[in-house]
C-alpha cells in the first residue's frame, strides 16, 4: 500500500503560519530621482506608464545611463542626457551605474586629480561604468581603460553623491 503525504494537511498550517507572521513587508523604496542604466540594446520607450500607450521611440544603446523621474507600478519615467523623457517598463532596466561621457574629449586620469598621468582620451558620446565617487573625481571604466573622471565630464551621477 502506498504512503499518503498530507499536503493539503500541510498546505493548510502553512497558510495559518503565514497569517500569523502577518502581512509582508515591501522591501524599503529606492529613491526617485535615481540613475540606472538599459537592460538590452532594445527599448520601447512609451508615452504613458503601460502597454496600452504607443511607442515613442526605442533606445538603441544597451547599458546607456537613464535617469528614473517617476514611478507607476511597475513602470518607470525615464530621462536621457539630452532631457528626453518617456515610460519603460521595470524589467528593462537595471541599477548597474553606467555613465555617458559629455562635452569634448576627456582625458581618463590613473588618479583622481588634475596632475595624475593620462591612461586614455574618452570621446563625448563613450559610454563605461562607475565604480565610485568622492568629491569631484569618479573611478570609471571605460572600453577596458580604468581611470578617473571629473563629475562635470560625465552624465550618470548628481552633483553630491557619494558612490562607494
Amino acid at each position: 500500500m502506498p504512503l499518503r503525504r498530507p499536503i493539503p494537511a500541510l498546505a493548510a498550517l502553512l497558510a495559518f503560519a503565514a497569517l500569523l507572521a502577518g502581512p509582508a513587508r515591501a522591501a524599503d523604496p529606492l529613491p526617485v530621482p535615481r540613475f540606472v542604466s538599459l537592460r538590452s540594446g532594445e527599448v520601447n520607450v512609451r508615452t504613458g506608464p503601460g502597454a496600452r500607450y504607443p511607442v515613442e521611440w526605442v533606445f538603441v544603446r544597451r547599458h546607456m545611463p537613464v535617469e528614473v523621474v517617476a514611478e507607476s507600478d511597475t513602470w518607470r519615467k525615464i530621462r536621457d542626457a539630452e532631457g528626453s523623457e518617456g515610460w519603460v517598463h521595470q524589467s528593462m532596466l537595471t541599477g548597474k551605474r553606467a555613465l555617458l561621457v559629455t562635452g569634448g574629449v576627456r582625458t581618463l586620469r590613473s588618479g583622481a586629480g588634475d596632475t595624475a598621468p593620462p591612461v586614455a582620451l574618452a570621446e563625448a558620446g563613450a559610454m563605461g561604468w562607475l565604480k565610485r565617487c568622492s568629491g569631484p573625481w569618479c573611478e570609471v571604466e571605460l572600453a577596458g581603460y580604468k581611470g578617473w573622471l571629473k563629475r562635470e565630464e560625465f552624465w550618470g551621477v548628481y552633483k553630491d553623491e557619494a558612490i562607494e
